[in-house]
Parts: structure tokens; sequence; C-alpha cells
């Protein structure tokens, strides 16, 4: 248990609802939302952290039947945020906003909005009376923009609003200058965004729509299909935590398989995660008089199993031994043709080979006998399992007893499984063994009659028959008293060590589909090639440019690994002896919040916020531009298709008729 890890299993702690101070409430204080796809991320632009952080789901969970009449509700209606404490029990009732990593569901949005504005105390008559900045993805369409700006004009009355994309905040928040590949690794989608001396150049920027959700639930099918007892307890919680906390990118990722192929390898790096169980508490009562006598009852009903074995088997001999005899009784009375049709039954070619099988029936027999009559001497009986099995009182003699015995219970396990799957092979048409017996059988037959003059040749027999592989009686007693060894003297294996998962290659696997997204049937280019793809799109100045302030922000951007991995992509895409950089972002999770909070402190915040009367006027699709939005495009008006409608005439006057209501 020294290097087995333990699954913490963290719980989420309900946010508290913040007090709305004085200096809020009169100050006209921005409040700033990071609305990812996986965390939302709120605070005011005064304060140095965000005040909530919370994931961007919704529950219903099922009302509870026994207690629906309970007052209040024993289960709230809704759970939002921090407030759904296991998030495991609600897995199935779960909602978000977004469809990847654009809001689209805004019934949603709503409730989200409505948990964000209680929790920082906002009392101010079903109003919001701050300005809002709001990041939102990367080419937003302007539809979803459009009923966000409705639902925060008309829903919230909020004096005015600002867009801005998360990862362009991140950007000027780390401060690198103004030129550089921004590679955002979200939890839906990964953007390559090219900013050449502060401008976005939007119509060259990629997108791969694979992310942190993907890869999670990528690595839960691979686990759940490795230890397919324990779907149950893997659940996308606990893969998660696996997730953050153990996985990582490969250099190289074929170089890493080769590498965990080594089975010594493997045993000194496997990661070792522990489920939790129950233990088995239920102890024996029996004393160890009663425990002895157990056992001694055990070994005389194993005996008597033996034997009964022994007499069945003894009693086919004796049958078949009967059955050649009478064949070879019709040899002695001259009837071939008789001869000729009973050996056939039995597998046999001529008059020796008929012998030589009454031989070994007969041995059999005979030694069958020798086993009942040793069996039935209780002296033997005694004196055998005590004398052969009997371990030694020495501790650390008795470990290397208890060794040896393992493996000679190996060896004969192994030699049995050997034996049946020659068999099996032999069976089958088209093996090896096939073959190779075939072969066989064909150099014999071009050997005539000379086959069966020397007692080698009973050795090719063996080769070839399919019966002489059969389990010999020696080895099943053999094996028999091996177990009943082990079973009394072997320790018990612990319980915890059915309830493990071994991480190999799995926490390399996993991450791998920001770079191969085959892995999983997505057919897009993974990171690197679209990277790639996006250098060609500028001239050589440019190239070096961006390659030269690669910047990774985004939750996904944290493994470990990622970094140096990219690095050696671009140094084999890129040009001999040209330069380039990979810039990690300071927090990848929160620079985005930062980001946006140090814009709404600007002097250039009031004149880069649309008000209500811009959204009434310009339509809710409207933004105004600035470092680190979208571009705005108006939406084209509506098409009319005039071509179904009767055509009008010129002398009918067209007449405006006012319904005074």
């Amino acid at each position: 248990m020294d290097n087995v890890l333990v699954l913490k299993d963290y719980k989420t702690v309900p946010d508290i609802v913040h007090e709305y101070e004085p200096t809020l409430k009169f100050g006209h204080i921005p409040l700033v939302i990071d609305n990812g796809s996986y965390q939302c991320r709120v605070g005011w632009s005064i304060n140095d952290e965000p005040h909530l952080i919370f994931k961007n789901l919704i529950a219903r969970p099922r009302k509870d039947r026994c207690k629906k009449d309970a007052e209040p509700p024993v289960t709230p209606p809704i759970q939002i945020g921090n407030d759904i404490i296991n998030i495991e029990a609600v897995r199935f009732q779960l909602k978000t906003q977004f469809d990847k990593n654009v809001v689209t569901h805004f019934e949603v949005q709503e409730l989200v909005c409505d948990y964000i504005f209680s929790h920082l105390g906002l009392d101010s008559d079903g109003c919001v009376p701050h300005p809002i900045v709001m990041t939102e993805a990367f080419v937003t369409p302007n539809y979803s923009r459009q009923l966000m700006s409705e639902l925060l004009f008309e829903g919230y009355g909020v004096p005015a609003l600002s867009y801005g994309i998360d990862s362009i905040f991140s950007f000027y928040k780390n401060n690198i200058g103004d030129s550089g590949l921004i590679v955002n690794c979200g939890y839906h989608t990964i953007h390559i965004i090219p900013v050449i001396r502060g401008k976005v150049i939007a119509e060259h920027a990629r997108r791969i729509n694979l992310g942190g959700s993907e890869i999670i639930s990528y690595l839960h099918k691979l686990l759940q299909l490795k230890y397919p007892v324990h779907v149950n307890a893997i659940t996308m919680s606990r893969i998660e935590e696996i997730l953050h906390e153990h996985c990582s990118i490969a250099l190289d990722y074929q170089d890493e398989i080769k590498k965990w192929a080594n089975p010594d390898y493997y045993d000194m790096y496997v990661k070792k995660i522990q489920l939790p169980y129950v233990q088995n508490t239920s102890s024996s009562t029996l004393t160890a008089e009663q425990q002895k006598e157990r056992k001694k009852e055990m070994a005389r009903r194993l005996l008597e199993i033996n034997a009964r074995k022994r007499e069945e088997r003894l009693a086919e001999d004796e049958e078949q031994l009967q059955q050649l005899l009478a064949i070879q009784d019709l040899i002695e009375e001259g009837d071939t043709d008789e001869f000729e049709e009973a050996i056939k039954t039995f597998d046999i070619k001529s008059y020796a080979d008929l012998q030589r099988q009454i031989a070994i029936v007969q041995g059999r027999i005979d030694k069958n006998k020798q086993r009942i009559a040793a069996a039935a001497n209780p002296e033997e009986v005694e004196v055998r399992p005590s004398g052969r099995m009997q371990p030694p009182q020495d501790p650390e003699a008795f470990q290397t007893w208890l060794a040896e015995t393992r493996a000679k219970y190996s060896e004969i396990v192994s030699r049995r499984e050997a034996r049946r799957a020659r068999r099996a092979a032999m069976v089958r048409r088209r093996t090896a063994a096939a073959a190779e017996r075939m072969r066989v059988i064909s150099r014999l037959a071009a050997a005539g009659d000379e086959f069966g003059n020397q007692d080698s040749d009973w050795d090719v027999y063996k080769s070839i028959s399919r019966e002489a592989d059969s389990d010999s009686d020696a080895d099943g007693e053999r094996l028999l008293e091996l177990e009943e060894a082990l079973r009394e003297h072997e320790p018990a294996p612990s319980s915890s060590l059915h309830h493990q998962l071994h991480l190999a290659i799995e926490p390399y696997r996993a991450p791998e589909l920001m770079f191969q997204p085959s892995m999983m049937g997505n057919p897009e280019a993974g990171l690197a090639e679209s990277m790639e793809y996006v250098f060609k799109h500028f001239s050589a100045e440019d190239q070096l440019l961006l390659a030269n302030n690669v910047f990774l922000t985004g939750g996904c951007s944290q493994f470990p690994g990622l970094k140096e991995r990219l690095e050696k992509e671009l140094l084999e895409m890129r040009p001999f002896q040209s330069t380039h950089k990979v810039v990690m972002a300071g927090d990848p999770s929160l620079d985005a919040w930062y980001g946006a909070r140090d814009f709404a402190g600007s002097n250039d915040f009031e004149s880069c916020c649309i008000t209500k009367e811009d959204y009434y006027e310009m339509g809710g699709e409207y933004l105004k531009e600035h470092h680190a939005s979208n571009r705005y495009y108006r939406s084209p008006p509506p098409i009319v298709d005039n071509t179904l409608a009767p055509a009008g005439d010129a002398n009918v006057v067209k007449e405006e008729i006012v319904v005074d209501c």
C-alpha cells in the first residue's frame, strides 16, 4: 500500500451570499463575468480575486416522492453551480447553457445569472445597476450575442455592457507584446488565434472541436473498458480528478508506448489508484480446534473424491481392455474381416498396434489398482500429507517453502494449459500444430509397414496422437495437493487489491487527443498540424513574430509536458535555425478574468461599452470593438422571396389601416 494513491473525491462547498457594500452600491463599479463553458468566474473590478467560481451547470433533481409534502421541500427544485454537492447523484439531470463553447440555451443562462446576482447580494429592486464585462467565445454568432444582450438589458436592466474574448484578455494580461499566436485550450474547443501588431487576424484563425470534455470522456471509456468490474465506481468526477492530477503530455508518444511495453518499466512507474470499497468484516467464529477438524474433514472428502475418480477410471480401462482382448480373439480365430472392421472403431491400424494398445491399457489398470490399494491404507493416508506437504515451522524456511509450492503449482498449471492449447490447435485446421501433425503422418505413410519395429516409433506416435496430450493422473493429483496446501497456508490477499486502477499509458493516451484527434474518431487535424497550417498563411517575417510568441492559455493548457511538446513540434515544423518560443500564461484558468478586470478598470472602458440606447438603436447583436473583442459584422437583412406573391396592379392604391386599440 506504499505506492497506492487514494482518490480524494472532492466535494463542492456552497457559495456564501456576499455583502452588497455601499461602496459597490453607489460607486457604479463594473461587474466582471468570465462566462466559461467549464467554470464561471464572477467578481467586481475593484477586487483582486473573483468572488464566485463555480461550474456552469444546473440540475433539476427528481422529486422525492416520499417527502413531496414536506415544508420546506427537502431538495431544492433547482441546484446551480456549487449548490450541487454530489454531482454524481444528479449526473443525468445536469444541463448547461452551452453548445460546445457558444451560449445557446438562454433559459439556463438566466438561471445562472440569477445565481450570480443573488450570491453577490444585489438588492436593487430587480435590476443590476452596474456595467458588465462579459467574456464570449471567439467569433460568437450574432444571434447568440443578441439574446445575451436582450437578457441583460431587458431582463436585468444593466446600464452598459461590453463583450471581450477570454483568450485575448489573458494574452494582454501577461504583457508579452502585441504579436503572438494564441493557443487557447478550452473545455470544448481549442482556438489558434494569430495576433499581428495588436490586430487579430480572424480569417486565418482555426478551431479544433476538441477539449477537456472529450479528453475526460475518452479516459472514462478507456478505464471502464479496462476494468469492467468497476464500471459503477469509475465515475466522471473521479476521472476528472485523475485527469487533473495524474495526466500529462508525452514528449514523444510512440516512444512512450514502447517504454510501457517493458514489464520492468511498467512495474516501476505504474500508478495504482485505490477505489473505495467496503471491507468484509465477517470473521470466522470457529475455534482453532474446530478449524483443524474442518480441515481434516475437507482432506477426507478430497481423498474420497480422488478414490471415486480412480475407481471410475479403473472401470473404464477394464471395459476397454475387455473390448481389445475380444478383438485379439478375432484374429486368433482367423476372422480377418471382422477384425479389420473392429479395429476401425479404436483407430488401430494393425495387429502390432493392437498389442501395444493392450499393453498401455493393462499398465494403466495395474497403476490404478496400486493407487487404490495405497489409498485404502489409513497409515499411508496420514503420512503422505504430513510428510510431503507439511510446511516447516521456521519463518524463513516457511517463506521459502511457500515460494517453492507456488512455483510448482504454476508449473503444473502452465503444463496443463500448454497441453490443452496444443490439443485445441491440432483439432482446428490451418494451425501450425495441425500442419506439423499432417506432415509427420505423411512421412510415416511413406515409411510403409516398417513403422512400429522400433521403440522410438512410439514417441512419434505420441506426437501425432490427439489423445497423447491428455492431462496425466499424476499431475491432477499433485495439483489438488498443491491447491490444498496453498489454500491452507498461503495468506489471503487483501481485498483492497481487487479495487485498484493501474494507470500505465492511459494518463498519456487521453491528453494525446489534442495532437491526434483521430484516436477517438475525430477527422480533424491535431494541434501541431493546425498551427503549421496557420503559419503558412503569413509571410516569413510575420511567421517569425508568431513563432517567437506562442501563448498558451485555457484550463487544458495546464497539462504537464504541453509546453515542451509544443517546443518540440515547433522545432520540427519551423525552418532550419529559426527561433521559436512558447510562453505559458501565469494562471491559465483565471488570467481571462484578470484581463477583463484590468480592462474594466481602464480609462477606455466606458467608451467601449454599449448602452441601453445603443442596444435599442443598433440591435442586440451590436458591440463596440476594442483590443480584445470580436469584430462586429452586421447581420444581412433577411431575404424576402417574392416569387410566390401575386403580381401587384399598378392601379391599385394601397391604404394603411390603423386600428385604434
